[in-house]
Formats: C-alpha cells, sequence, structure tokens
C-alpha cells in the first residue's frame, strides 16, 4: 500500500504475474514428474505422472503361477490396484508439495464470489489436479 491506504495496483499486478508464472513452472513439473508406487514386495510397481495419471505398469513374472491362472489373475488383479493407489497417493502428496502453497496463499479469496468449492477459494481445484477434493482422478 502506498502512503494513506492506497493500493498500488501496478505493484499489485507485479506479484499476481509472478505468482502465476510460478503457479505454470508448478503445473508443468508435475505433468513432468514420475511416481512410483509398487505392491507385492515389488512384484507389481505402478508409474503414475504428477497429474495422477497412469504411464506406466511392470508386473514381475514371479507374480504369476501357471499352475493356477485363476488364482494368479486375482492376485495380480490386486497387486495392480494396489500399486496405482500407492502410486496415486504419492502423487497427491506432490500435488500438495507443489500447489499447496498456492492454495494456502489464496485462503484469502475462499468468501469472495465465483471462488469457492475448495479450501483456498478455487473452483474444482488447480487445472489438471482432480477436482477440489486434491484426490488424483480414478482415486
Amino acid at each position: 500500500m502506498e502512503p494513506g491506504g492506497q493500493l498500488n495496483i501496478q505493484e499489485l499486478l507485479q506479484q499476481a504475474q509472478a505468482v502465476q508464472e510460478q503457479l505454470f513452472t508448478a503445473q508443468r513439473e508435475l505433468a513432468e514428474a514420475e511416481v512410483k508406487g509398487s505392491a507385492g514386495g515389488g512384484l507389481v510397481t505402478a508409474t503414475v505422472n504428477g497429474e495422477g495419471e497412469v504411464t506406466g505398469l511392470v508386473i514381475d513374472p514371479k507374480a504369476v503361477d501357471a499352475d493356477d491362472p485363476a488364482d494368479t489373475a486375482e492376485t495380480i488383479a490386486d497387486l495392480v490396484l494396489a500399486a496405482i493407489r500407492d502410486a496415486s497417493r504419492k502423487a497427491r502428496e506432490l500435488q500438495q508439495e507443489k500447489m499447496g502453497p498456492f492454495a494456502e496463499g489464496l485462503g484469502g479469496l475462499g468468501g469472495m464470489p465465483g471462488l469457492g468449492g475448495m479450501p483456498g477459494g478455487l473452483p474444482g481445484g488447480f487445472p489438471g489436479l482432480g477436482g477440489g477434493t486434491g484426490g488424483a482422478p480414478g482415486a
């Protein structure tokens, strides 16, 4: 603020632009990040990007029991789900690490029209982050 309680609009705009650039950088870093989750002692490993999208899945051949294909299929399905959940949880933690400071910084905007929906006042969360619950898509 300038002396006398006047807002310096130019300074406010520069600060907003700097925050926007930081937000875009954080979003780009999330899109490029890869997080791995595993299950069954590493028999199944899922790779998820920072936006929560599954980008890879590796199943160790040791997980396959040729003598019992039905049980093996069920076990592998359970391990795949567990590995994806583990990777998705890690992706949400990464999202919070990268994007949390922006939500906290906007906490005072929650009461402004059109900015509700998520703590911090962002409608539906951040673009690419799966809604306002902080959860990854499909989690």
